[in-house]
């Protein structure tokens, strides 16, 4: 019987043929691992060298491709459909003064580096 955070004996099964061996044990977690599982170093080691030479890729896809052909996984696609306002002057808007803002004495100058400013 699996304890608490290992993998039954069922999802060991499923994954255990794609792990490389060494010595004939294979990795985990390290510091808190049962003794049972020898020095937490060595798993780690492998854990760090399995995830570098694509073994945990491997087995992902395995157990993804399985999982998905049993109807185990939903697929679930979220948009994000949220918006955010631009500020006039980074959506388009004219680079110069409209007549009424002149007449009110706003916005009298042209923005520094609109095609107006660098025109004159």
């Amino acid at each position: 019987m699996a304890g608490r955070g290992e993998l039954t004996e069922e999802a060991w099964s499923a994954i255990a043929p794609l792990l490389p061996t060494s010595g004939g044990r294979r990795g985990g977690q390290w510091r808190d691992l049962p003794e049972r599982y020898g020095p937490w170093q060595t798993c780690a080691d492998r854990l760090y060298r399995w995830r570098g030479d694509g073994t945990w890729d491997r087995v992902l896809v395995r157990v993804q491709t399985r999982s998905d052909a049993v109807g185990e996984i939903v697929w679930e696609v979220s948009v994000d459909s949220s918006t955010a306002r631009a500020h006039q002057h980074a959506s388009g808007a004219r680079h110069r003064p409209s007549q009424a803002d002149v007449k009110r004495g706003s916005l009298t100058q042209p923005m520094k580096g609109s095609g107006a400013a660098m025109a004159g």
